[in-house]
């Protein structure tokens, strides 16, 4: 019988000085643990500390190659199949039969697309699949979700947080073999059921158990808010064995069994595909079925997944903008006020403008994040910046715009908002809520500094049993000397080290938008430093704090993708609408109150686009108009 030792991390000890419990500081213990873990699946230049926005902020440096990444090449086979997915819903759109008789995707409709070559996109071609890049992915999500964002997200949950991306990563030759084809096909759909009813947020609250009996597992245990799972599919299952978590790929029965049940619910959001709780009592899985990283646990194989799904968010959010615009525009020419279409009103065309600097912004952060996915970074901070903009803009375009545009008649049966608006909302609750991700991209952000400044500080703390350290004391500061100096001429080094900021050739607004972003993210260091220095060991209870700061350089870092973004495009209105969505942000930023000039152009975007002179639309089929009156 064997002890497995382990010596307590500095923030573990931390906690513990900090006031906090033994459950809490261990299960605190267990994530920082699976985030090393993951970060130890990359090379030392792709990981957090290498990131962009990492070295924006602590070295100052911004450069084009980290913030700009091309596409690679996709295959003429992987755009026909694109393709021919696309048509398979427009086709289905025009003849009324997408949804079933309880107004899910059809079935019939899912395997037209298994034909088509949906399913299998990002799978690699040795096994079945297309292999495309996932940068050309994230775009092709944008134009699915124009036609139905529905089945957008669903190849998002099949192939970023189902079982694709957890077998094709951390899966034997064999299990790859065995699951992949098949999973390429579209014969077995996929799910990822990571959600218990205690386990959300707080992923190190699971309860669901596998033990070893054999050669099989035996699984007891309820997961809740699954999507895309039916019996018959394919589910990576995060689970507890020997009390740490795995992951098992299981291949669910045909039907429910006595060991296998679905729990129905209602549920608003995800109305058009199938979201069930599962309970398992006594489930036996293969113990061949068990993925088994080289590094890590389940929740590093959970924690990798998650970035494309985020990604995901951000380009459906742009097709689904891009629809709500479609449907902004035909209204407004048509309704009439005090003798004028409100297309003419100045509150309408900004609202105009303003959907499309979101729409451009979603468009970067999706192209920036997927491109840096590709290259081979984590992306850790950078996805999670895509998810929370994504989701929270569209969730003000579809209230504060278009419900606001539609007026009354949003809510009428058959409109896009009425029968959409919870679809719209929720996606700030999928892959983490926002708030609780802002909280995570500022731990990530701070963690080397916070290693490499306040942990020799608060070791020599801990092994003092100093609770607050008492700067006029003569013992605690010769106690702190050594670390202390080292952070002073950080202190220094930072009044006196110069920007390496290295922008390519941009339009002077954008310049000057990029430009403004860099050297504030530069100024960050400084004030978040501050924050740690003056909160110490308190600043895990400062979330307010932490989600203040952290969004502050969230806004920072979408300027300068959005801006870089725009410089390439040729579409003036693109560049126009991102110069829009940098002034808003950086209005926000410093807390001043808009030009009038800022103002004019944002109204004369939206009355430009309400004309119908811009390529934000192209292709989308207007939602017919519900009740109209006679004029």
């Amino acid at each position: 019988m064997s002890t497995d030792v382990r010596t307590p991390s500095f923030a573990e000890e931390a906690l513990r000085l900090g006031g906090k419990g033994a459950e809490e500081v261990r299960r605190m213990g267990a994530v920082d643990t699976a985030d090393d873990q993951v970060e130890e699946l990359f090379a030392a230049r792709y990981r957090t500390n290498a990131s962009p926005i990492h070295r924006a902020v602590w070295d100052a440096e911004v450069s084009p190659e980290q913030w700009v990444n091309p596409t690679g090449p996709v295959s003429p086979e992987a755009e026909l199949a694109m393709k021919n997915s696309l048509n398979v819903i427009r086709h289905h759109l025009v003849e009324g039969t997408l949804h079933d008789d309880e107004g899910k995707i059809a079935e019939s409709v899912l395997d037209e697309l298994g034909v088509a070559g949906y399913w299998g996109l990002l799978v690699e071609k040795k096994y079945g699949g297309s292999g495309v890049p996932f940068s050309r992915f994230a775009s092709f999500i944008t134009e699915m979700a124009q036609l139905d964002p529905t089945v957008a997200g669903l190849a998002s949950v099949h192939g970023c947080i189902g079982a694709v991306d957890p077998v094709q990563t951390f899966g034997t030759e064999e299990q790859k073999q065995r699951w992949l084809p098949e999973l390429a096909s579209g014969r077995r759909l996929s799910a990822f059921a990571l959600t218990e009813p205690c386990a959300g947020s707080d992923l190190t609250a699971l309860r669901t158990v596998a033990v070893r009996d054999g050669d099989e597992f035996v699984v007891t245990g309820e997961k809740l808010f699954i999507t895309n799972v039916r019996p018959g599919r394919t589910i990576g299952l995060v689970c507890l064995i020997e009390g740490k978590p795995a992951v098992l790929i299981v291949d669910l029965p045909d039907s429910e069994t006595a060991e296998f049940k679905l729990k129905n619910y209602g549920l608003y959001a995800l109305k058009h595909c199938h979201n069930h709780g599962i309970i398992f009592d006594k489930f036996r899985v293969p113990v061949s079925n068990l993925l088994t990283p080289a590094d890590g646990d389940g929740l590093t194989i959970a924690y990798h997944g998650l970035n494309r799904g985020r990604v995901s968010l951000c380009a459906n959010a742009a097709g689904a903008m891009r629809k709500m615009m479609a449907d902004m525009i035909p209204w407004a020419k048509f309704r009439v006020t005090y003798g004028q279409p409100i297309a003419k009103r100045e509150l309408v065309c900004r609202r105009l403008g303003q959907l499309a600097g979101s729409i451009v912004a979603c468009d970067a952060l999706t192209a920036w994040c997927a491109g840096m996915l590709d290259a081979g970074y984590r992306g850790e901070m950078e996805c999670i910046i895509a998810k929370i903009f994504g989701s929270e803009a569209q969730k003000e375009a579809a209230i504060e715009l278009h419900m606001k545009t539609h007026g009354g008649r949003a809510f009428l049966h058959g409109h896009l908002f009425g029968d959409n608006v919870h679809e719209f909302l929720a996606p700030c609750i999928y892959e983490g809520e926002g708030e609780m991700l802002g909280m995570a991209f500022f731990k990530s952000l701070v963690k080397q500094h916070g290693r490499q400044y306040f942990e020799p500080i608060g070791r020599v703390l801990a092994a003092k049993k100093i609770r607050k350290p008492n700067f006029l004391n003569p013992a605690h500061m010769w106690s702190l000397k050594g670390p202390m100096w080292q952070y002073t001429k950080w202190m220094i080094g930072q009044q006196l080290r110069r920007s390496h900021t290295r922008l390519p050739l941009l339009p002077r607004n954008l310049h000057k938008h990029a430009t403004f972003a860099a050297r504030q993210l530069r100024a960050m260091a400084s004030e978040i430093s501050g924050t740690m220095r003056k909160h110490q060991l308190k600043l895990a209870d400062r979330q307010c704090r932490m989600s203040e700061l952290s969004s502050r350089v969230q806004s920072l870092v979408v300027i300068l993708c959005t801006a870089l973004y725009a410089g390439r495009q040729t579409d003036e209105l693109v560049r126009k609408a991102a110069d829009g969505l940098c002034h808003t942000l950086t209005r926000q930023f410093l807390g001043k109150r808009p030009t009038d000039r800022e103002l004019r152009d944002m109204t004369e975007l939206g009355s430009t686009i309400a004309e119908g002179h811009s390529e934000f639309v192209a292709g989308i089929d207007a939602e017919p108009i519900l009740m109209p009156y006679r004029t």
